[in-house]
């Protein structure tokens, strides 16, 4: 599986995640296309243009992102923007869906975040600077450059918290900015120096597209990216690195297993709890009979997942069981190296799954819902499907 992993090394924000990007080696067309899609539904975005210039901090090479806003539309520009406004732009707009989805869940975050701030609806909040024209083209230019790596995976290492205080348009405002505590909600912030190390964008990206981790997955690295940020600090690079590589077989994945106990729902919801559990982003999910207090028969309800979708699985386990409390127990997986395989059998096509260690092949297995399909379409057996999906594969794959 692809992974890209993003260290903000001395800090994270919005135009650094584009410049890393761009020094990764992600399409600059995919940035410029998509940014004049998105102008097409509003005219001063038109006006934009982004420059990626070479940059060198403390003997890196690196690029250095500016957006660069024209001064009779920066006088007539507002500074900030109702988060509904740009919601609704970005639904109008035609873009990648993944870029759509990346760009639309960043400025929810922060417009939710800014509403437990000031004690509004999100729909309610003017989003001030994050709602300016240049952080409207950092975030949606950040999405489009992800979206067209199109990683399987994006992981992001803990972004330094500085200290301090920092001028915002309500006047001075502490560091980390209280966007940022609230759009981080659940994750690691590292002690750093003085400063704004991360903004409230960069903080909104990193929530929007990417699960936390420690350290760097056990990964293959391709290539690494490095932007700059303005600043210059005096313990730490200005620099967001962005890296992308394959994750090797042997590489070991912080996961949460969420589990309930379940002793007065009946059978048909607990299967459909499991369904929701899987669809809102579980790796896995089972039910298991168990005896609980007084002798009772019950199920204990489990569910795999990252940190990143823990949320939400668990917002499905509550809604579709009955169950008051949810155990969260930190486990560690190692898995194979995996990808998907299209082979031609007798009934048509079918996926094969693959399992690689250290680049050998180990595990095989036909998709069984292709099976089932193929099988229903021709009235045969679904393992007559399996056998020959089997047999095609070996014949193509294991010569």
């Amino acid at each position: 599986m692809t992974v890209l992993a993003l260290e903000p090394i001395g800090g994270v924000a919005g135009d650094m995640l584009v410049a890393a990007l761009l020094h990764l080696g992600a399409p600059r067309s995919a940035l410029d296309d998509g940014l004049a899609a998105l102008a097409k539904e509003d005219p001063d975005l038109r006006s934009l243009r982004i420059v990626a210039a070479p940059a060198e901090v403390n003997g890196i090479a690196a690029l250095h992102v500016t957006v660069e806003v024209p001064d009779a539309v920066r006088e007539r520009e507002p500074h900030h923007r109702p988060y509904r406004r740009i919601r609704e732009l970005l639904a109008r707009a035609v873009l990648p869906p993944r870029a759509k989805a990346f760009a639309q869940a960043a400025f929810q975050s922060l417009a939710e975040a800014e509403g437990r701030i000031h004690g509004v609806a999100p729909d309610e909040v003017e989003l001030h600077e994050v709602g300016a024209l240049d952080s409207i083209a950092d975030v949606v230019g950040a999405s489009l450059l992800v979206a067209a790596l199109d990683p399987g995976r994006i992981v992001a290492l803990p972004p330094p918290a500085g200290s301090g205080t920092v001028r915002s348009r309500h006047g001075p405002i502490p560091v980390p900015a209280p966007a940022v505590l609230e759009v981080l909600r659940g994750r690691a912030l590292r002690a750093s120096g003085p400063g704004e190390r991360t903004t409230p964008t960069g903080a909104a990206l990193l929530a929007a597209m990417s699960e936390p981790v420690e350290s760097l997955p056990s990964m293959t690295v391709q290539r690494a990216g490095y932007g700059a940020g303005t600043r210059r600090w005096d313990d730490a690079p200005n620099l967001l690195r962005a890296v992308i590589g394959e994750e090797t077989a042997h590489g070991r994945e912080a996961l949460l297993v969420l589990e309930a106990n379940l002793d007065d729902l009946s059978p048909q919801f607990v299967a459909a709890a499991l369904e929701a559990a899987l669809a809102a982003g579980a790796l896995d999910a089972w039910i298991g009979p168990v005896t609980m207090k007084k002798g009772r028969p019950g199920h204990v309800f489990g569910a795999l997942v990252t940190d990143g979708t823990g949320g939400a699985v668990e917002g499905a386990i509550f809604r579709e069981t009955s169950t008051l409390g949810i155990r969260a127990t930190r486990a560690e997986r190692t898995a194979l190296a995996r990808e998907s395989v299209e082979v031609t059998t007798e009934y048509g096509r079918v996926r094969v799954k693959v399992g690689r260690m250290d680049g050998a092949i180990v595990n095989v297995a036909p998709e069984f819902e292709d099976c089932k399909a193929r099988a229903g379409e021709r009235g045969v057996a679904v393992r007559e499907v399996a056998a020959a999906a089997m047999a095609a594969f070996r014949a193509t794959n294991l010569r």
